[in-house]
């Protein structure tokens, strides 16, 4: 196992290990940051719908040769509006319509894959190689990550009412529906761009255990924000650190130190820790 100091010593002599660092960080920021606003909202299990159903976009994407930001968007966008069309127009709960969606979406994807003779390239799709990121990759993140900060800047106010009580804010006159999709597209914007670095697998726990681990800190929405955010940036740099030391896949090395991250909170963390709590017992 290299030591830390080897490990900055790679990181000052490979372009792609540099490469890999920032964009594992981009993404456990915006992950955490978006994150948040899907469990304040109840949608984890729509995160992971998400995060499967743009399976599909990724393989036509490859088949057709065109940018796989894209095609995954359409199809995450796609799975999103048929789960809320599924879920409105029938007595189903919104559980079962976004089980019956996602898993067919993402059974299409194996069988579009198959088909384009991809499969070589799924255990990356599904599982991530963040050590092979390229400059098209980081751009990308960057990109997203712009688009997500923006987006919560302009939105906030809309994004914090509506996170709270929708009833009240379809009352107030906000465009809640609007409001749930563009947040659903900047979920699809965000997996598909995490999809190098920990895989359509593991994404949605990215997705969530730091944000969860940042609600166990804090009862207010922008310190929520800020805490996942620093909480997805720490796991992505230390399971970046495991998977090029121990030649571990990035993915579950990212998500096993969030994990840790979540249960060091959930013992120790002020007011809803065990610790506190049986303190207070």
């Amino acid at each position: 196992m290299a030591s830390i100091s080897q490990f900055l010593s790679a990181l000052g002599q490979y372009n792609f290990l540099q490469a890999a660092l920032i964009t594992s960080i981009l993404v456990g920021v915006m992950s955490g940051v978006i994150g948040s606003f899907i469990i304040l909202r109840g949608l984890s299990l729509m995160g992971d719908a998400i995060s499967h159903a743009v399976l599909p976009g990724v393989a036509v994407a490859y088949m057709l040769g065109i940018n796989l930001l894209l095609g995954a968007s359409i199809f995450g966008i796609l799975a999103a509006m048929l789960i809320g069309y599924v879920a409105s127009h029938s007595k189903l709960k919104n559980d079962t319509a976004i089980g019956i969606v996602f898993s067919a979406f993402y059974a299409l994807g194996f069988v579009l894959i198959s088909l384009a003779e991809s499969s070589s390239n799924l255990h990356h799709i599904l599982f991530g190689n963040v050590l092979a990121v390229s400059d098209r990759d980081l751009i990308t993140t960057t990109c997203v990550l712009i688009a997500v900060i923006l987006f919560i800047v302009i939105f906030y106010k809309e994004l914090l009412i509506t996170s709270f009580d929708e009833t009240f804010a379809r009352t107030y006159g906000l465009r809640t529906q609007m409001v749930h999709y563009a947040l659903m597209l900047m979920l699809t914007l965000v997996t598909v761009s995490s999809l190098q670095t920990v895989g359509i697998i593991l994404v949605v726990a990215m997705l969530i255990t730091p944000a969860a681990t940042a609600f166990l800190w804090t009862n207010k929405l922008h310190w929520m924000l800020v805490d996942s955010a620093i909480f997805g940036a720490l796991a992505s740099l230390i399971g970046l650190f495991l998977s090029y030391t121990l030649n571990w896949s990035s993915g579950p090395a990212i998500i096993l130190v969030a994990a840790f991250i979540f249960g060091v909170s959930f013992i120790f963390s002020p007011k809803q820790g065990l610790v506190f709590k049986l303190k207070q017992a």
